[in-house]
């Protein structure tokens, strides 16, 4: 897995080549890199300008889209009606790219808008299974619990039966990571993240990376205060190789119910979490206690 930034969006597809030869250094199939992010590019340039017909071919049966709102669109809803992508055609936005062997996660930004675009290896085809944008600051953050709770969902179980071995061992190591949070224990959180790891909401002012979060972990620590970790509605997985795509539906103790979608990686033999993307539902009404 190799990490890449870039200012300008577009720049990224006239180094492709240069890039594919990069990665392939890195243990990437360099021949498939180039396929991804034309891909990608393709879906924005088409999504920007509503070409429905374009957008169709290259998404994942299963793909689904989730608006800085939190309103998510199945498959047949974007053919349907293709929603309006939140960065339009993405001229001059950031971009960071996580890329492993059958999973790519393509991160743009600009400003407080920042959108998710996750694509898989369907039989040697790269397909859009998850689009997920994130307003940041948007939605006002819950208050803190004081510790009148414990945590069993999602830290000892969840409404999701795993199919896997991979699955049930990304898991427990979810549902130890949450336990962390809930206790506040950056010690035993830190070793189930990425050290690439970026997590952002609708709740938050800016992207928070693994030390922004042991730092947050350690002040609650010190204060005794924090929410705990938002309970578990409904979850889908997807498995790749060495790659897991989570996508979930949590309703918090308070405030308004949230759409995560996850990217897990096996690492050293180990299911890490390298990315965190949560929209809050805006059209929801607010849970109070």
């Amino acid at each position: 897995m190799k990490r890449f930034s870039t200012s300008v969006f577009a720049a990224s597809y006239l180094v492709c080549g240069m890039l594919a030869s990069t990665l392939g250094q890195h243990g990437v199939a360099a021949a498939d890199e180039p396929t991804a992010l034309q891909a990608d590019h393709e879906f924005v340039q088409a999504a920007a300008k509503g070409d429905s017909a374009t957008v169709g071919k290259l998404l994942d049966a299963e793909f689904t889209w989730t608006n800085t709102e939190g309103r998510t669109y199945s498959h047949a809803d974007v053919l349907s009606s293709l929603p309006k992508p939140a960065l339009g055609g993405e001229a001059g936005v950031n971009q960071v790219r996580q890329a492993h062997s059958q999973v790519e996660a393509i991160m743009s930004d600009h400003d407080k808008i920042h959108v998710l675009r996750v694509w898989v290896k369907r039989g040697g085809t790269w397909r859009l299974l998850v689009y997920h944008e994130v307003a940041l600051g948007r939605e006002a953050g819950g208050p803190a619990d004081a510790g009148t709770r414990t945590c069993e969902n999602p830290c000892k179980t969840v409404p999701f039966k795993p199919k896997s071995n991979a699955e049930q061992e990304m898991l427990a190591s979810w549902e130890t990571l949450e336990t962390a949070v809930a206790n506040h224990d950056s010690l035993n959180w830190a070793p189930h993240i990425a050290a690439e790891f970026t997590m952002l909401g609708s709740t938050n002012e800016h992207s928070l990376t693994k030390a922004d979060r042991i730092a947050t972990l350690n002040l609650q620590k010190q204060t005794g205060r924090g929410a705990l970790p938002p309970p578990v509605v409904s979850m889908q997985t997807y498995e790749f190789g060495d790659s897991i795509v989570m996508t979930s539906l949590h309703q918090p103790y308070t405030g308004k119910p949230l759409r995560v979608t996850r990217l897990w990686i096996k690492r050293d033999g180990k299911w890490i979490m390298a990315i965190s993307y949560q929209t809050t539902i805006e059209a929801s009404s607010a849970k109070n206690g």
